[in-house]
């Protein structure tokens, strides 16, 4: 390995470095609290460092937010090219919750911390783009149950319905993260619970 390739490798290391020391400092305190002082002292660098690598605060969560979105629109994908958008609705579900379940700090940070004012940056972050942003997915899965008339004949607004339907998949993931296994409650399964919830919103917005 040369010099220069060398160099480029420990470049990369530091930036993996940082974002995943902010990954969990805003996943655990939230955007408010966290400094870039405070990411620099996590992985023991000085503030100058990490501002060779984001301009400020907001950068870098930027660019955590479209890694983050990345990797569940990519995991969304593997079930893009299904037919039946009902079938689809439920794999997407359960993708959504695994992916929060097994990422806590990816799934916090993009879904539980107060956001930015992004829209300068849509394009940029790939919004609007179905293989890039997995609310345009579920959005565009609820066109085609419309238009397909596999839905009850006063539920045309697809926005509504996706939103209802993140909602509620939100809510399984969100318990998960904070209070479940908390022994006021007798618990069944998250993947119990995931398919129960499915199947309830799904016979309750289909004909």
């Amino acid at each position: 390995m040369g010099i220069t390739e060398r160099r480029e490798r420990e470049r990369l290391n530091i930036r993996n470095k940082i974002l995943d020391a902010a990954r969990e400092l805003f996943a655990v305190d939230g955007y408010d609290a966290v400094t870039m002082r405070r990411i620099a002292d996590a992985i023991d660098y000085s503030p100058t460092t990490i501002y060779l690598y984001f301009k400020d605060k907001d950068a870098l969560i930027r660019e955590l937010c479209r890694i983050d979105g990345a990797s569940l629109a990519e995991a969304f994908q593997k079930v893009a090219a299904e037919a039946n958008p009902l079938q689809r609705l439920r794999a997407i579900a359960k993708i959504y919750v695994d992916f929060g379940i097994q990422h806590p700090n990816h799934y916090r940070l993009l879904f539980m911390t107060t956001r930015l004012n992004e829209a300068e940056y849509l394009p940029e972050m790939g919004h609007g783009n179905p293989e890039t942003d997995g609310y345009e997915l579920l959005l565009n899965t609820f066109n085609q149950a419309i238009a397909q008339q596999l839905l009850l004949p006063h539920l045309v607004d697809a926005h509504l319905l996706a939103q209802a339907f993140w909602a509620s998949v939100h809510g399984i993931v969100a318990i998960h993260l904070t209070i479940y296994g908390d022994p006021w409650v007798e618990w069944r399964s998250s993947e119990a619970i995931t398919e129960l919830t499915i199947d309830t919103l799904l016979r309750g917005v289909t004909r």
